[in-house]
């Protein structure tokens, strides 16, 4: 605990030196924005002085342009008055002409060099009005903008002061709090010390103790045992070890559940390699009306061959089952009928392998053909990777189930350390095939009602693919069955054998564990002659074989004998009531002659009296009573023929039963079929519904995890709120500083323009007092 209060502090002290660090910048930055507004400031004024003197230059070229001015009227009047004196003098003409001429010339010139000067003055001065005011405009942008930096930043180091100084609150307070920890925990440090000198002092004792009594046993095995078979564990290979019955017993219930587990397997797959040899024949061509290709000829005599790959597992498994008995020893060195059925096993993985090309090549073969659509072709294409990945199951499968059979021929090639890890991989590969089957049955599922919205598909291909349907889904929950079934009984798989874990016995070999075996019965002979039967009680035999019923629940057996007894009732009820409806069915049938027989008869009475009164029949059809009559009576002619033709063909007693018989036999393949069509639609529903289920787990899932990012979402939301107000607060305070210093400025602004407007005015009188000297 003090070590990580000791951590925690040194990672706040560390932040701390780093946000220091940080505002040291952070105060160096304020400082040259601070530098850089002064010397913004000091350019600006520079500025104002140059424009002052730009402004003092455009005053006095004003006053030289109109000296310049005064200067052109004078001399315009000067040359009225001459023109107009030259007017009076005609005789000297030519002379004073040539000499205004030349005056006249000369202050043209001097005119147009003053105006082109004065217009290029105007041009500069304008020139340096715009580059004055535009240079005035940058710089106050400038201006705001570092004065806007200038406020951040010191809003920033407010902050982080604000920030520092909680921290150091903090970190004072941790302080405190963990000086108060160290001191219970070295508290703590000397009822420990206090308290591992007396555990150490008690170690001593009992150390002493101990060494005086191995050295007391040491002394009477050497005086007493002349003998000792534990020092070698080949001595007591032969020793009949301690019989656990209930070891064989839990043993013998395994071995019969993974019997029972394993024929319904072998059925599957049975069921499986049959269907697909027959969708062969039909699919994507008919062998009835063409022939197929050769490569699916090939495939189809490989798997017609399934069965003499996959019967042999189970009757292997059922030797295995039978070597299992309640006065057997059984471990893996003892199981010696396991090696047969790993070699079986290994003969259907070779025979998998074999048919895996073939297989594939079909599913191509498959998509090649034009009915195939796209999302069919996607759905093969799944289910080729699927077979890939059964295959390779298979092969783990077998490679386990060869490690475990081993120890039965040579236990030196695998070491005891090593059946844990055997047994755990063994139920992981397990539940791996019962996944890929998984995989293969939903895939197939949707390969099925993809292949049924064709229009060539057959009435046989639907079948069949019902079958295999069935067949794979049969698959797969056995398969789980399996992997559940190993996964419970993973405990009992890898505890270490009772026999091998005693002294001296070490690992088990084969032959020795028949000599064992041997020794054992014989002993249990011997013990048998020697013990008298007890006048009154259960023989020993008996006993052992009336065990299982014993163990087994009285409860089940009177359910079983109660529903036995049940269906015999029901049974017997349907008989009665079978026997009833047939007795039923014979009185309904003698009575429709007698009904039949009697209609004929009515039909001769009424034809005479029909053709006797038509004309008053077309007279009453205007009372609407009559024409009813006639219309009743072609019914009852057409209701009269019919029996009649059954009245000439009334059948006797056999050949009513045969004509029930074939009813109930009509209604009993109808039946059969409804009932096999349920059970395909059923399975298929099935599939459905646990596709369904796994996607109802998986948008349960996404729907929490979307529940987690909303409530994320909602913090983040609520802090960036937060952040958000006091972002708005810092940015009014900013703005009310801002507008503050606008009008200092907009002050000062117009206060310099009222001093450049007075001494504009100053200038201007003083060029008037100047145009008046």
């Amino acid at each position: 605990m003090a070590a990580d209060l000791h951590a925690k502090y040194q990672k706040l002290a560390q932040e701390y030196s780093k946000l220091r660090a940080q505002n040291q910048v952070l105060k160096k930055a304020v400082v040259d924005e601070q530098g850089q507004g002064a010397s913004l400031k000091e350019e600006l004024k520079m500025k104002d002085q140059s424009v002052r003197k730009l402004q003092q230059e455009m005053d006095s070229l004003t006053f030289r342009n109109q000296q310049l001015a005064k200067r052109v009227e004078l001399l315009q009047e000067e040359l009225v008055t001459t023109e107009a004196k030259g007017k009076k003098s005609k005789k000297s003409v030519d002379p004073p002409s040539q000499m205004s001429q030349q005056r006249q010339s000369v202050f043209d010139e001097d005119l147009q060099n003053k105006i082109q000067e004065n217009e290029r003055l105007h041009r500069e001065i304008q020139e340096a009005q715009a580059k004055h005011s535009h240079t005035e405009t940058d710089l106050r942008e400038r201006l705001l903008v570092l004065e806007k930096d200038a406020m951040q930043h010191k809003a920033v180091i407010d902050g982080l002061k604000m920030k520092y100084m909680d921290t150091i609150e903090k970190l004072q307070n941790d302080k405190a709090n963990l000086e108060v920890k160290s001191q219970s925990l070295e508290r703590e440090a000397k009822d420990c010390r206090l308290r591992t000198e007396e555990c150490q002092q008690q170690l001593k004792n009992i150390h002493t103790d101990l060494s005086s009594r191995l050295d007391q046993s040491l002394s009477i095995i050497q005086d007493k045992v002349p003998f000792n078979d534990t020092s070698c564990a080949e001595y007591s290979t032969l020793d009949v070890p301690v019989h656990d019955r209930r070891h064989q017993l839990k043993a013998r219930d395994v071995s019969g559940q993974a019997l029972t587990f394993l024929r319904d397997l072998v059925g599957a797959l049975l069921n499986l390699h049959t269907y697909t040899e027959q969708r062969i024949q039909i699919y994507p061509i008919d062998s009835a009306t063409d022939t197929i290709s050769p490569l699916n000829q090939k495939f189809s005599e490989y798997l017609h061959e399934n069965a003499s790959y996959v019967r042999p597992l189970e009757e292997r498994m059922l030797n295995l089952f039978e070597s299992i008995t309640e006065e057997t020893l059984t471990t893996l060195e003892t199981t010696v009928k396991l090696k047969p059925f790993s070699d079986v096993f290994t003969t259907y993985v070779y025979f998998l392998k074999k048919i895996l090309p073939y297989q594939l090549k079909s599913l191509e073969e498959e998509c090649e053909y034009s009915v195939c659509t796209a999302s069919l072709q996607a759905r093969n294409m799944e289910l080729q990777s699927d077979m890939k990945k059964m295959t390779a199951v298979f092969e783990k499968l077998q490679v386990y189930i060869s490690l475990l059979a081993l120890p039965s021929t040579k236990p030196e090639m695998l070491l005891q350390t090593n059946y844990n890890v055997i047994f755990t991989q063994l139920a992981a590969c397990l539940h791996s095939l019962h996944d890929v089957m998984k995989d293969i049955s939903k895939h197939y599922s949707k390969k099925v009602s993809l292949e049924q919205e064709l229009p060539t598909i057959t009435q046989k291909l639907k079948n069949t693919n019902d079958c295999i349907l069935s067949s794979v889904v049969a698959l797969s929950n056995v398969t789980g069955k399996i992997g559940t079934f190993f996964s419970n009984n993973l405990d009992f798989f890898t505890v270490p054998s009772v026999y091998s874990s005693r002294i001296g016995m070490g690992v088990i070999d084969p032959l020795a564990a028949e000599c064992m075996l041997e020794n054992k019965k014989k002993a249990a002979a011997y013990i048998k002659s020697l013990k008298k039967p007890r006048p009154g009680s259960v023989p020993y035999e008996e006993a052992l074989a009336n065990r299982k019923t014993i163990l087994s629940s009285t409860e089940s057996r009177e359910g079983l004998s109660q529903q036995v007894q049940q269906s015999q009732e029901k049974i017997a009820k349907l008989e009665q009531e079978k026997e009833h409806w047939m007795l039923e069915a014979q009185l309904a049938k003698i009575k429709l002659e007698k009904e039949n027989q009697r209609l004929t008869e009515l039909e001769n009475q009424l034809k005479p009296t029909v053709t006797g009164k038509m004309t008053f029949v077309g007279a009453v059809q205007e009372n609407g009573t009559i024409p009813k009559l006639e219309e009743e009576s072609p019914l009852v002619e057409k209701d009269s023929k019919e029996p009649v033709r059954s009245t000439s063909l009334i059948p006797d007693a056999e050949s009513r039963e045969q004509l029930i018989k074939n009813h109930y036999m009509m209604r009993v393949a109808e039946l059969t079929s409804q009932l096999q069509i349920g059970d395909s639609k059923s399975v298929h529903f099935y599939a459905e519904c646990r596709a369904l289920a796994k996607r109802l787990a998986l948008a349960e899932k996404s729907r929490e995890a979307l529940l987690e990012e909303v409530k994320v979402a909602n913090q983040n939301i609520v802090r960036l709120q937060d952040e958000l107000m006091t972002t708005k607060r810092s940015y009014e305070d900013q703005l009310s500083m801002m507008s503050d210093h606008l009008c200092s400025m907009n002050e000062t602004l117009s206060k310099q323009r009222e001093e450049i407007d007075s001494l504009r005015m100053g200038s201007k009188g003083n060029a008037k007092k100047n145009r008046g000297r």
